[in-house]
């Protein structure tokens, strides 16, 4: 017996993989969280299937009703935001399934950090400045490791992604300065990045608080920090020797004048 999670990108229902979409509209049941997932995604589904909403589910009752349905016979699909493996609780669900005999296939999706990239026509790793990105959160109700604050991780002076954070920024502001960052870094705010009512707030550390306040963005934010983000990066000569006319690859004999 197998389910499968699929992952369905950030929001906009076309940012889904073609393996996703075709495994959802194969499915004689779905279950998506309707909080996150576009409910536009979910229409693809075949007209007889079984829609069933998890938001207000707790963990065993959506495992329950998987199990039951996926001992029917049936085909079982289980729609996540973004892409599951980031912050998507599925070791969880995947845990009580296997106690079960209940297999389970991972489809990826995209991730909403690469979604708000995009937004923000950033690239995340800029030659001779960064090539490292941390994917964390604040700490809030939710502890984090101890090797994991984020004082700890902005002493790398990298590109860093905090996702489930945005209600935290006063904490976020005062790690990041603890950690020797400036107060004019540049950080980009991504609200619902890739829905239709997607917002984006360019901000620095000094006065990311007070602009996403400004901007009512306290959930579905994608918090990027770091010198990557500046908005004027692409005034400046960083670049990489992929495409330097003098570098040879396995693809290309570079050329010397």
């Amino acid at each position: 017996m197998q389910i499968t999670i699929i992952g369905a990108g950030p929001g906009d229902p076309e940012l889904i993989t073609v393996k996703g979409l075709k495994l959802l509209q194969e499915a004689d049941v779905v279950l998506y969280a309707d909080s996150l997932v576009s409910t536009d995604l979910i229409e693809q589904a075949k007209p007889e299937a079984e829609i069933i909403k998890t938001a207000g589910m707790h963990l065993d009752e959506m495992v329950e009703i998987m199990v039951d349905r996926v001992q029917e016979g049936k085909k079982v699909v289980r729609v996540h935001t973004g892409d599951p493996a980031v912050y998507g609780a599925i070791m969880e669900q995947i845990a009580i399934l296997n106690k079960k005999d209940v297999r389970v296939e991972i489809i990826p999706g995209v991730s909403s950090v690469f979604a708000s990239a995009a937004a923000l026509g950033a690239e995340l790793t800029i030659p001779e400045l960064t090539q490292t990105v941390i994917l964390t959160r604040a700490e809030g109700r939710t502890p984090v490791p101890e090797a994991e604050k984020l004082r700890d991780l902005a002493k790398h002076h990298c590109t860093v992604a905090l996702f489930l954070s945005a209600t935290l920024t006063k904490k976020i502001v005062k790690e990041f300065l603890d950690a020797g960052w400036r107060k004019d870094t540049p950080v980009g705010v991504v609200y619902k990045a890739s829905w239709p009512d997607q917002k984006i707030v360019r901000s620095t550390l000094e006065h990311l608080d007070e602009d996403m306040r400004a901007n009512g963005i306290r959930k579905q934010a994608m918090i990027l920090a770091g010198w990557a983000l500046d908005k004027d990066i692409h005034q400046k000569d960083f670049r990489s020797k992929l495409y330097d006319k003098a570098f040879t690859h396995g693809f290309r004999k570079g050329v010397k004048e």
